[in-house]
């Protein structure tokens, strides 16, 4: 018996087909509708999917694909593993869930999430605070919205996702590239784009 796995929410009048390589195996993804939204699905044989490093690059690749295709839609992420035991099981959810899903869509309408993370060589010496608010001074004003994550390495000086529109990622790219003209001496790791992940916070839980 196969079972929905979905990747990510978006509006019904967004929602496509696409044939690619999916999580399990799968090679298609399609929505599952709900009134005026869309889970945006493949299939797969358990309700408890094992994270593997190759399904957990497909599951970023199908949203990046779900995200950019025919010019770009609003896609609301769900992180690995969100699998249900029926369509109608996931119906419920997307009925249910409807207020926080409208919510996370306005706040993330038309944008992406960009990764940016400074490093030090192990001999640099720098003063971080004053890196990380040329860092800010330069990106924030393009972005609309930045949270930072874990520091989790001595080396690495910052570690911040921004969310930004579509339309200014050019002006973001150019202010990433000035970064790593001035700072030629630090490591600038500038990943993206992705599913805003860090911008929303909805929990639904699989296997209902």
């Amino acid at each position: 018996m196969s079972h929905p796995y979905v990747y990510g929410v978006v509006q019904a009048e967004d929602a496509i087909e696409l044939e690619t390589d999916a999580v399990g195996g799968d090679d298609r993804v399609y929505p599952i509708e709900n009134g005026r939204l869309a889970a945006m699905v493949s299939e797969v044989e358990t309700t408890d999917p094992e994270r593997t490093d190759e399904d957990a690059k497909r599951h970023d690749e199908v949203l990046r694909e779900v995200m950019e295709a025919d010019g770009g839609r609003t896609v609301v992420p769900m992180q690995f593993g969100m699998a249900f035991e029926s369509e109608r099981a996931l119906k419920n959810v997307l009925r249910g869930g409807r207020p926080a899903f409208r919510r996370a869509m306005r706040a993330i309408d038309g944008a992406i999430e960009l990764g940016v993370k400074v490093v030090r060589d192990e001999d640099g010496s720098i003063d971080d605070e004053t890196v990380r608010e040329a860092i800010a001074d330069e990106l924030e004003p393009i972005a609309t919205d930045a949270v930072d994550n874990g520091l989790f390495s001595d080396r690495l000086v910052l570690n911040r996702s921004y969310l930004v529109e579509r339309d200014d990622r050019e002006a973001f790219d150019e202010a990433v590239a000035r970064l790593e003209d001035e700072y030629e001496d630090l490591a600038i790791q500038y990943t993206g784009p992705f599913a805003p992940y860090s911008f929303v916070d909805i929990q639904i839980g699989g296997q209902r």
